[in-house]
């Protein structure tokens, strides 16, 4: 079995338990996983997490940005983007103030 690394800021940190970092299985002779597979086995393990992350209608927030390694998924193939071997997913809410 293999492992997708996920990493988040402190501010989502919350949503998954206190962690920011965690791995994600995935069935390796299947293929990569695509990111949203793994937002939604995060948001079935941790469902405060997957609603900060997604609308109710599954799409990413507009606030929250997704990378493959350096790559935003919205320059990508957005949640079908496929993450290989040795990625790591890096969730990140943006966040306001002055």
């Amino acid at each position: 079995m293999a492992h997708v690394t996920v990493r988040v800021p402190a501010v989502l940190a919350a949503g998954l338990g206190g962690r920011r970092e965690v791995e994600v299985p995935y069935d390796a002779d299947a293929g990569p996983p695509t990111v949203r597979r793994l937002l939604d086995v995060l948001a079935e393990q941790h469902p405060r997490f997957g609603r900060r992350v997604r609308d109710e209608r599954g799409e990413v927030r507009r606030y929250v940005n997704v990378f493959v390694g350096p790559d935003n998924i919205r320059d990508l193939a957005g949640q079908d983007t496929a993450v290989p071997a040795g990625a790591d997913l890096l969730v990140v809410q943006s966040v306001a103030g002055g």
